[in-house]
């Protein structure tokens, strides 16, 4: 079985990129990442963006896309992340009023259905993030996640392990019920105290890691993207090589 690719978010490391884009990059690459998930171009063109990652040798497997730019510029938005070598491109997230039960969800919804097929044409299949709010009943009672991908059924979900668990709902659980639709699981591993969630080094966390690896595979996905949307008890690029370390570790 091909191993699948690691990829780390680059959202996670946010506060290096702004400083040092290039280095950060370089950092990255040495700590054994071979991909990366972009969020934003940092003021680059696509071609400028790919030339550097080529240097590097690192691949952009995939990218955060607003909504907004799809709706604005589907034509040219597409044609930036496949110029980047983009294997698919994910809406990192909708509002309340975006999503179904809002008042714009019928917009917001004819929308994504012209992206889901204009990805498509381009051979880059088009994703949703979810965070928690997606996971918000409707008066139904049905999941407003639920609710999302039935009403866009060419659409795939990039499920995120960390707002799965601070959703009081089972990884696990949610990866097998989307199988053969997630191609890219958004690996993170966190402790939830009385506060709120923290993250963790991948693998230094409360969840249960292996299985969620092996059950992500078993149901189609070929890439795990590591978040460590904010560090605590270490710098963000210290926990990325702690996560990095535990996984190649593990496979």
């Amino acid at each position: 079985m091909t191993k699948p690719t690691l990829a780390l978010q680059l959202y996670s490391v946010r506060d290096f990129t702004e400083k040092d884009l290039r280095g950060t990059l370089q950092k990255i690459k040495d700590m054994g990442y071979n991909a990366v998930e972009l969020a934003g171009m940092y003021g680059l063109s696509a071609p400028e963006f790919k030339a550097m990652l080529d240097e590097i040798g690192l691949w952009a497997l995939s990218a955060h896309v607003p909504y907004q730019a799809f709706a604005e510029d589907m034509e040219g938005t597409i044609n930036a992340y496949k110029t980047l070598g983009c294997k698919v491109v994910a809406i990192p997230y909708l509002v309340k009023d975006q999503l179904p039960g809002g008042q714009n969800w019928p917009t917001v919804r004819d929308t994504i259905a012209k992206a889901i097929e204009a990805c498509k044409k381009a051979d880059m299949p088009l994703l949703y993030h979810i965070h928690n709010a997606e996971f918000d009943k409707l008066p139904n009672g049905e999941y407003i996640l639920d609710a999302l991908f039935k009403d866009l059924p060419g659409l795939e979900v990039e499920l995120d392990t960390g707002w799965m668990r601070v959703s009081n709902v089972c990884p696990i659980t949610w990866i097998k019920k989307y199988a053969g639709r997630c191609p890219i699981v958004h690996l993170r591993d966190t402790k939830v105290p009385s506060d709120g969630f923290q993250d963790r080094p991948i693998g230094h966390g409360d969840l249960d890691v292996p299985t969620i690896i092996e059950t992500s595979i078993a149901g189609g996905a070929f890439a795990f993207v590591v978040e460590i949307a904010v560090s605590v008890e270490m710098t963000a690029l210290e926990a990325a090589q702690k996560s990095i370390d535990y996984l190649t570790a593990q496979h």
